[in-house]
Order: structure tokens, then C-alpha cells, then sequence
């Protein structure tokens, strides 16, 4: 039995505070928080006047969020929410991390340090490089830091021996950019952070419907008689979703919540945008919260299909969409026969929901056919995490509910340009008709192996057969599963390369050689050899528009993604067919190779100019399904849990805090759990707790079970918490020492950070 401990368990923990938790989202308490982070990192009254360009349409993207503005009026109080006013907060910061930072910290003394307190540290203002043997960073020249990477990759054995990640903020120009490097250097070892999150949705959503993207808009939600919100959190992680959600309940519609934790913001919020509603009761937005057990998703919605099929087996044409179905789809009678091998007694355990009220939300579902459903991690990052997704499908193709206005499908997605990065070609396994038209343009020959994944990225660093990490932004460490291993895959790199803003874990955590190499904010200027230059990105629902920074660079030090990856490509591919100087001398150039490659964006630099953007085709919002292998949208059979639980055992999903956006951590509090000064901590259910001997506040140390092996988390205090029973949840980053590496979604290979399997041991 192997046993990996997290090398670092706290020394003290912080003081934490319980306190009441509020009765309603966002309002006063959301503006002031939003307005104190301001104050602290840029003073009030310049972050005002920098808040004033956050999404507006001649303005620029929140660096957050991927939730999609609205195409007509923006509110001019505030088009963001109160993390999109700390992630602005924390890219305009007045802290700088400069070279003389670098000098007086060594990177074992910075890597004591928590999260949070690195993230604190400020911009990174100059290219720093840390040679082997050596423990304080060193500024380096941007030419010598291209010549030392280009010396390092063409000394490989083959081009696989590298990878190239990319998070979810890099720009549509900088990520076709970044792939065409790569391709050119001549490998797809394109892993980025949909990997780890909405992988599932995208295969689920491929197969089923033919294309991995969601079909609805953000009107939709005006029109739709039935909302299903699907493990999610909303009122943390996309704040500004709790608008469309409102605006479905002012229209007559209807609200349905399925999650393990009843989260503040889906039962009730106060607009932030109508100063009239930031007191009183709020607006309450769930009808009818289904708290399910971490994993029961499958079982729970094949109850409700079973019941449909009951309904309208006994009352024929009362629930099926016969005519969209025999015009539309494909698997129905398969689908309908396999519910048949499951009983009602059988899956309703696993739901932990007692059947009248699956009654309740399938009758809703039975009487309506304007329904969109909207999830997020809590379905992507389990085994079975696309059955999850194709059993959703199944319920909106029985009712018709897909490319129609006011319906469809809605995966919101986490960082700003996730999609977009995807739709530039970020993927390890790109479709050849993609790659043919990428070497026709270019006239030279990508390659067509498969590369890795994030899993199998760190899994090829582990085993020594890739040598060389570049990450395209993002926090690589303290987004991954398994901390400890991919700690150890990092270090047997030979270099390890990030492209940052801030300081983070994953420059302290390196090969034997490291470089950081700074780049340019979304909320700053980008001036090029042609002008300023403005950038595109792509929202959850398909919209593709422009962002302009307005600030001044924190360095003349810095230079933008584009500019980096250009002179990265000069520096490396001795004989390039592309000319990277003139592409980034005026980013029209990049959006006209875009052009010639990408379908949907014909007119590209005219279009980007255009106020709000423009939409992407989507063939599921056009009741098209002709790109799936039979041409129709296709019902799917789907298996429930089959996690085994034994004797003193729980499933332990992590989590984000209100204080948090990904692995950027603002602050230690979880204002809309009652949690405030501590990330420690395990939320329990009270019987569990009981029969665990354990009291509020107990300290504990976590363990992990998968395969015979054992991960250990040491010192988290218990919370007791409205969660069901054998449920528990911790935050990320600082669980994810007990994610296994091997423990992923069966054909996304997504981590199945949601259903970790523990054991408790009190100190």
C-alpha cells in the first residue's frame, strides 16, 4: 500500500470565525466587498473609473468569468459581479514583484507561504529565470530567455517530449497563435484547463448533439418556462447568471435546484444592478431544491425518465415531443428498453431525495417544453461524469426542448476565454479537417498523433518521457489532482516555462531550470509596430467580441501573448513558413489566418468591430444535428454510480470558496457559508459527524483510498453543515492532494474531483 502525505500541513491555522449564513446573495454586502478589494489594490477612485470599461462593449473582458454580456443594453452601474471586481482588482494591483523581490525571497522561502499570501505578492514586472542549482530567480533579457527556451526544445529527442498548456484566459489571437507554434514545432501536446473541467460536457455534448457547446443564448432565459440548474454554484462562481435567472422567475418561469449543498445564491439574491432592490427580502429564485448526494445525478434523472415513460405509457402524447423526436433524433426505443433494467427502490438510495419530491420536478418537466438545463463541475468531474450529460440530453430531446427559443442545453463554463481557446484549436486531438486547413494556409505539415491530455501530461513528465513544461498562463500545480505527483512530474522537468501575471504556486514547484515570463492584463494596453491592438474572445454561449485595455502596462517590461509566442516561434523553428513578426505587428493579420480557417468567422475584423460581437454558428441551436455519426441528435443509455462506500468511508468533492475564482484565492473568507478566516476546514453532515465522534471544529486529517493506496491531507477542521449523508466537501486547491491521478471520467479522462472516496482520522 503506497501513501502520499502533502508535504506541507499548516503549521497554525488562522483563527477561524463561524457566523450566520445569509438568507440572500449579492446586494449591499456583494458591492461593498467588491469595492474594498478595489480600494486595497488600486484605490477607489481609479478603480471606479477601471471599473466603469468591465464589459462594457467598448471596454474590456473580465478576466473571470465566461458568462456572456448582454447583446443589447449593459447596465452601467456594473456589468460585473463582485469576484469580477476582485479579479480586476488583483490585475491592476499596486504591488509589484520585481526583480529586487526576487533577490531578497528564495523560492523555498516563498514556497512556505500560502496561496494566498503568493497571490498577494503583486505583477510580475520583468522576465525571471532560475538556473539549475540555484534558489533566488535572476531577471533575464527577453531575447535570452527565447534563445535559452529555443535551445532547450530543439535539443529534444523528439517534439513530444514537450508540453504546451493552456488556462482559459490566453485571447482567440493569442491562442491560434500559440497552436500554430506548436503544430509548426511539430506536436499536438496542447493540454489546457477544459480538461479538467467541461471535457465531459464537450463529449457528451459531441455525440449526442453534434457539437460540444452549449445551444442556448442568454435571451433564452427571458423565454423559458422551466430552468434546471444542475451542480452548480452560481451566486460564487458566476454571479452575474443570477440576473438571467431572475429575469426567467419575472417572466413566470420556473426554477429547479439539484445539489448536494443548498448554496445561498440559487434560493435568493438582490439585484446589484437596481439600487431600489438592494434592500428588503430579495427575489427568491428556486421553486424546488432537489439535494442530492454527490454522484446520485444519474440515478435522479433516470427516476425522472422513468417516469416520464410511465406518464406517457398510461396517457399517450401527454409527454413525449413525437413529431421533434421521429423528425430529430436517433436511440430512442434503446434508451427507453435499458430504463427497464433499473427499479425506482433501486436508484432512489442513491439520491438521497425522497420520491415525492422527484414527483414534484418531473411533473414540472412534464409540463413544460421550454426548458433549459445549466450545469457545471458538480456533473463534469465524477467517473460517469458524461453520463451525466447524455442522460440530461435524453430528458431535453423526450420533450423536444433543443433549438427552440427559450431551450436547450447550457454548460456554463469557467474561465473567460475557455471556449475560445478550444475553438482556436487548443485541443490535443484537433479533427484532421482542421489540421488540413491549418497546413494549407501555412503550407507546411502538422502532425496528426494524438497528444496528451492534462492527465496524461503529468503522467508523461512523471515517467521522464516529456522534459520540457510551457504554460500558457494559469496556476498549473494548484489546479491539477494529485499535488503531490505532479509536484514530482514538474520537477523532472528540464525547464518548466510559465507565461504569468502574478506570482503563483507553480513557479515555486519547477524543473531543474524555471523562467516566469510576464505578460500583458486584459485591463491594460497593447501597443504594437501598426498601433494599439484590441483582442477577441469567446463567451459560454458563442459570442465572439473584442476587448480593449485601458490602463497603462504595469512594466515596460512586459510584452503581450501574442508577442511572446512570436518571438518564442522566431527564436525556435529554424525554418518557419509563417511570418511571426508581421502577424503580431498588427493582430488584423492573425484574424484573417483565423479567417481563412475556422468556420463562422467570415468577416472577422469587420465583424470584431462590431458593438457586442457576433455569434457563432451553432447547429444545435438550428435543430441541425447532421454532424453526429447518424445525423440526428442521439438518445443514449447511461450508467448510474457504481462508487462502494465501506464502514467509516465518505465521498469528498471539492469545492470553491466565495473568496476564490479558480485557484486565485482573494481572500480566506466563504462569506455565503458562514465560514470566514480559513480554508481548512471539511463540511460534514451532523449524523455523520455523531457517528464519527467528531465536534464542531475538531481538528482532522483526511485520508484518500483508491486502489490500494492512501493520500493524506493533514489538518482540517470540521464544519458542520447541511450536506447529505456520507457527503463531505473541502476546498481546492488545498484537497487536491487527495484527487488520485488515476481516478478520472471514463472517455473525457476528465479528474474526478467530485467523488474522492476518505476516511476521517481525528487528531
Amino acid at each position: 500500500m503506497s501513501k502520499n502525505t502533502n508535504a506541507q500541513p499548516p503549521e497554525k491555522l488562522t483563527g477561524i470565525k463561524l457566523k450566520e449564513i445569509p438568507k440572500s446573495a449579492v446586494g449591499v454586502k456583494a458591492i461593498k466587498s467588491a469595492l474594498t478589494h478595489i480600494n486595497d489594490e488600486v484605490g477607489l477612485v481609479n478603480g471606479i473609473q477601471l471599473l466603469k470599461n468591465l464589459n462594457q462593449k467598448d471596454g474590456f473582458d473580465c478576466p473571470g468569468c465566461a458568462w456572456p454580456d448582454p447583446d443589447e443594453k449593459r447596465a452601467f452601474l456594473a456589468e460585473y459581479c463582485e469576484n469580477g471586481a476582485k479579479a480586476v482588482a488583483e490585475e491592476a494591483t499596486k504591488n509589484k514583484v520585481s526583480p529586487l523581490f526576487f533577490t531578497t525571497h528564495s523560492v523555498k522561502e516563498l514556497a512556505k507561504l500560502s496561496d494566498y499570501e503568493i497571490g498577494k505578492s503583486g505583477r510580475i514586472t520583468h522576465p525571471m529565470y532560475l538556473p539549475e542549482g540555484k534558489d533566488n530567480y535572476e531577471e533575464i533579457s527577453w531575447e535570452d530567455a527565447f534563445q535559452l527556451i529555443a535551445k532547450e526544445l530543439n535539443s529534444l529527442n523528439s517534439p513530444n517530449e514537450a508540453i504546451f498548456y493552456t488556462s482559459g484566459r490566453t485571447s482567440n489571437e493569442a491562442a491560434f497563435l500559440y497552436q500554430l507554434f506548436v503544430r509548426q514545432f511539430g506536436t499536438n501536446n496542447l493540454p489546457d484547463c477544459s480538461n479538467m473541467c467541461h471535457e465531459s460536457s464537450g463529449a457528451a455534448l459531441s455525440e449526442t448533439l453534434g457539437i460540444g457547446k452549449g445551444s442556448v443564448t442568454l435571451n433564452d432565459f427571458n423565454h423559458a418556462d422551466l430552468v434546471i440548474v444542475v451542480g452548480q454554484n452560481p451566486g460564487t462562481n458566476h454571479p452575474r447568471m443570477l440576473t438571467a435567472l431572475g429575469e426567467t422567475k419575472n417572466n413566470g418561469g420556473k426554477i429547479i435546484t439539484i445539489n448536494p449543498l443548498p448554496e445561498v445564491g440559487l434560493l435568493n439574491y438582490k439585484d446589484p444592478q437596481n439600487p431600489l432592490k438592494w434592500v428588503g427580502s430579495g427575489q427568491d429564485l428556486t421553486d424546488l431544491f432537489l439535494q442530492v448526494k454527490i454522484n446520485g445525478d444519474v440515478a435522479l434523472l433516470k427516476i425522472i425518465l422513468k417516469l416520464m415513460k410511465e406518464r406517457e405509457y398510461a396517457e399517450p402524447n401527454s409527454v413525449f415531443n413525437h413529431q421533434f423526436i421521429n423528425e430529430k433524433t436517433a436511440g430512442l426505443d434503446d434508451m427507453l428498453n435499458d430504463l427497464d433494467n433499473y427499479s425506482i427502490s433501486e436508484l432512489l438510495p442513491q439520491t438521497g431525495i425522497s420520491l415525492e419530491k422527484i414527483k414534484q420536478a418531473t411533473e414540472l418537466i412534464i409540463n413544460n417544453e421550454k426548458i433549459i438545463i445549466c450545469w457545471a463541475m458538480g456533473l463534469t468531474q465524477h467517473k460517469n461524469s458524461v453520463d451525466n450529460i447524455r442522460e440530461i440530453v435524453n430528458i431535453l430531446l423526450l420533450k423536444g426542448s433543443i433549438g427552440k427559443k427559450g431551450a436547450g442545453t447550457c454548460p456554463v463554463r469557467g474561465h473567460s476565454n475557455v471556449q475560445g481557446d478550444r475553438t482556436m484549436g487548443i485541443w490535443e486531438k484537433m479533427s484532421d479537417s482542421f489540421l488540413d486547413k491549418l497546413d494549407n494556409e501555412f503550407n507546411f505539415k502538422s502532425p496528426r498523433k494524438h497528444g496528451y491530455d492534462v492527465v496524461n501530461s503529468i503522467k508523461s513528465m512523471h515517467q521522464k518521457k516529456a522534459k520540457i513544461f510551457f504554460g500558457m498562463g494559469g496556476n498549473f500545480i494548484s489546479a491539477t489532482p494529485d499535488t503531490e505527483y505532479t509536484a514530482q512530474a514538474l520537477k523532472n522537468c528540464n525547464l518548466t516555462v510559465h507565461v504569468s501575471t502574478k506570482l503563483n504556486r507553480s513557479h515555486l514547484i519547477h524543473g531543474k531550470k524555471a523562467l516566469i515570463l510576464p505578460c500583458l492584463g486584459r485591463s491594460e494596453k497593447d501597443l504594437q509596430v501598426s498601433g494599439e491592438q484590441f483582442v477577441t474572445v469567446e463567451n459560454s454561449m458563442g459570442v465572439v467580441h473584442q476587448s480593449n485595455g485601458v490602463l497603462e502596462p504595469h512594466s515596460k517590461k512586459l510584452l503581450s501573448e501574442p508577442a511572446i509566442i512570436a518571438g518564442l516561434a522566431n527564436a525556435t523553428l529554424k525554418e518557419s513558413t509563417v511570418n511571426w513578426t508581421e502577424l503580431i505587428s498588427n493582430y488584423d493579420y492573425i484574424r484573417n489566418k483565423i479567417e481563412a480557417i475556422i468556420p463562422g468567422f467570415e468577416n472577422y475584423n469587420k465583424r470584431a468591430r462590431q458593438k457586442g460581437g457576433f455569434y457563432l454558428p451553432n447547429n444545435a441551436r438550428e435543430n441541425n444535428f447532421t454532424p453526429t455519426t447518424t445525423g440526428k441528435a442521439n438518445f443514449t443509455i447511461n450508467q448510474p454510480s457504481d462508487l462502494k462506500l465501506k464502514e467509516n468511508q465518505f465521498i469528498m468533492m471539492t469545492i470553491r470558496s466565495h473568496d476564490q475564482y479558480n485557484t486565485t484565492i482573494y481572500g480566506l473568507n466563504d462569506r455565503y457559508r458562514g465560514i470566514l478566516n480559513e480554508r481548512r476546514v471539511i463540511y460534514m453532515n451532523p449524523e455523520d459527524m455523531k457517528s464519527q465522534q467528531l465536534k464542531q471544529l475538531n481538528l482532522v486529517d483526511l485520508i484518500s483510498h483508491f486502489n490500494g493506496e492512501e493520500r493524506i491531507a493533514k489538518g482540517f477542521l470540521v464544519i458542520s453543515y447541511d450536506i447529505p449523508k456520507q457527503c463531505t466537501a473541502t476546498y481546492f486547491p488545498e484537497a487536491n492532494v487527495l484527487v488520485p491521478i488515476k481516478s478520472v471520467a471514463k472517455i473525457s479522462n476528465t479528474p474526478a474531483s467530485k467523488t474522492v472516496i476518505i476516511s476521517i482520522e481525528k487528531r
